[in-house]
């Protein structure tokens, strides 16, 4: 009986001095992980939320808690943040405190945009990241780590997911030539959520059409086919966040030849450069008669002339130089293609 009363009273100190994992929520409702290995010798623990999101330009703050077996440390110490995975992924934030202070002298941070906003000697890790970009999505670990053996630190294994969301935005629209003189028009736009995209235009009937895309990370790429009709073609994408758009134009000249099509525009070019010696020919006999009259006349001072106008005095309230449009030969199809966002 005694052995068997011995032998119960060293398994529940065998499960006193097991490893806890726990999961608690904070004041908000939110969640946190909260990571433990305890023994009677050497107790760690951290807090971290399983989740933060912000929006793209804003900034979010990433919150870090921890304890440790002694009960009081004064001596030096060092607090990290990786990013990706733990105790591998790169470091984008590290500071270290010197004895006896509470100052942490940052030493590392990402592109500037890292700041400790925890007392680390208050068990308080807590970091802030500035002028968030989809590319900061991701997980993040916290670790801190005291002067003096291996065993005195300790590091986040599960870390904190940052989520970063942003409305729609469009980074590419093109149209590009396929077999048999028939174009298509491709357009990618980035966003978190995903953004969905639709296309309108003459090949739609001039309605609305949700094109499946292919997804990468938070890019999206979706493809209009067979462009049967010339006009004004517009892509947009969606998400909870709102909506961006932007629109191509195509215009196809339909010549007997390609050959043909060519002298049209060396023609047109030609015609252009007879105007212009035409101008500098006017200019130069203008200039002449000038100085004949310079000559027969007493000097008086008089302001310099000008041979350029003042075209924001000659244009009229509202008036806008026209565009130019980018042309281009593709085959015995020769589309101008118009980018406008």
């Amino acid at each position: 009986m005694e052995r068997s009363i011995q032998l119960l009273a060293c398994l529940a100190c065998v499960l006193q001095m097991g490893s806890l994992v726990r999961t608690t929520r904070d004041a908000l409702g939110d969640l946190l992980d909260t990571e433990v290995h305890s023994a009677p010798e050497q107790r760690w623990s951290m807090q971290v939320p399983a989740e933060v999101s912000a929006e793209a330009g804003e900034a979010a703050m990433l919150p870090c808690t921890f304890t440790h077996p002694h009960r009081h440390y004064d001596g030096p110490l060092t607090a990290i943040w990786r990013a990706g995975e733990p105790y591998a992924g790169p470091q984008v934030f590290r500071c270290t405190v010197a004895r006896g202070s509470e100052l942490c002298q940052t030493a590392l941070s990402l592109q500037g945009r890292f700041r400790l906003l925890g007392n680390p000697r208050r068990n308080d890790l807590s970091v802030r990241v500035e002028r968030l970009a989809l590319a900061d999505s991701g997980r993040y670990f916290c670790r801190v780590e005291f002067a003096g053996d291996a065993h005195d630190r300790y590091e986040s294994r599960h870390g904190v997911r940052l989520r970063v969301t942003a409305a729609p935005r469009i980074i590419n629209i093109s149209v590009l030539p396929g077999p048999a003189h028939v174009f298509r028009a491709l357009c990618t736009a980035e966003g978190e959520p995903p953004p969905t995209l639709s296309w309108s235009g003459p090949a739609l009937g001039n309605g609305t059409a949700a094109m499946p895309g292919q997804a990468h990370g938070y890019q999206v790429t979706a493809e209009l086919p067979a462009l049967t009709r010339d006009g004004r073609y517009t892509c947009t994408a969606a998400n909870s966040l709102g909506h961006a758009e932007a629109s191509v134009y195509l215009f196809r000249f339909h010549g007997a030849s390609g050959t043909s099509t060519l002298a049209l525009l060396l023609g047109a070019l030609g015609l252009k450069a007879l105007l212009l010696l035409g101008v500098m020919g006017a200019r130069a006999t203008r200039r002449r008669l000038d100085h004949l009259v310079t000559q027969d006349t007493p000097p008086r001072s008089q302001a310099q002339e000008s041979n350029y106008e003042n075209l924001n005095q000659m244009r009229p309230p509202g008036h806008q130089l026209p565009r130019v449009y980018s042309e281009e030969l593709l085959g015995h199809h020769h589309p101008i293609v118009h980018h406008e966002k």
